[in-house]
């Protein structure tokens, strides 16, 4: 890898908004290390060395601890200093929570709550010691909101949303930042394999993760404590802090409820 370039993490890095971070850190001077628990990484990391970066990658399962040390570990033998940590690996799962079952439920919070924090643990105490790094967390609008047919996915990305001003806030004063991006209803592959293309959510045009990815990066490297992308997600995520959870839980019920993209 090349001195005269930064060094980058990205989990979730196989498709969808980590794969677009990548390219993004890729084109602005970063090399990278990515991970995903899919054989596509292999594709993306080709992908990325076109636009001119070093890429080294891991596959393994971030929802644990075993999959969060060997990436650490890969990290620690390139020898470099992470310059920045973007934590985009993340889980859903669509319909009501009695009617899922409970080992892919529990996947979702080890994957997007445990995994995620135990990497920033052990990412972000190197920075720390050495007093430099960016961090982003990758929470989402949708933590703002009780999400009905989506409660346990809604509920891990209100803890990482929460998380992330915490922690920005316990690093202030030094040069350590950490930024959430929060993104609404983004095209990926996430409603495929969360099983909810049935649902009004599903079916509706989406944001590109092109674009998401780019309004995150640059918001991490202006070190902002957060950033909603999208008008209309910055409209709904400001409504949703004074609307009653009942009523927003009523509402997300109109999205999310399998089926209701034929009702």
């Amino acid at each position: 890898m090349s001195v005269s370039r930064q060094f980058a993490i990205v989990t979730g890095a196989s498709s969808g908004i980590g794969r677009e971070l990548a390219k993004v850190c890729a084109t602005e001077g970063f090399d990278l290390l990515i991970a995903a628990d899919e054989p596509e990484i292999e594709r993306a990391a080709e992908e990325l060395r076109a636009l001119g970066a070093t890429v080294e990658t891991v596959q393994a399962d971030l929802a644990t601890i075993e999959g969060v040390d060997r990436l650490v570990e890969t990290a620690n033998s390139i020898g470099r200093p992470v310059d920045a940590l973007l934590a985009n690996a993340g889980r859903g799962l669509g319909h009501g929570f009695l009617d899922q079952d409970f080992v892919q439920a529990r996947h979702v919070i080890d994957t997007n709550i445990t995994g995620t924090i135990y990497l920033v643990h052990r990412i972000g105490n190197d920075m720390r010691r050495r007093d430099a790094g960016r961090i982003m967390i990758v929470g989402s609008i949708a933590g703002y909101v009780p999400g009905s047919f989506q409660a346990v996915y809604s509920g891990t990305k209100a803890f990482l949303d929460s998380f992330s001003f915490a922690l920005r806030e316990e690093l202030r004063g030094s040069r350590v930042t950490v930024t959430c991006l929060m993104p609404g209803a983004t095209q990926t592959k996430f409603h495929e394999r969360a099983g909810m293309l049935d649902t009004n959510v599903g079916a509706a045009k989406k944001a590109s993760a092109a674009d998401v990815a780019r309004t995150g990066f640059d918001a991490m490297m202006r070190g902002d404590s957060d950033i909603v992308s999208g008008f209309k997600n910055r409209v709904q995520s400001a409504m949703a802090q004074v609307i009653p959870a009942g009523f927003l839980a009523r509402q997300h019920r109109k999205y999310a409820e399998p089926g209701s993209a034929r009702s």
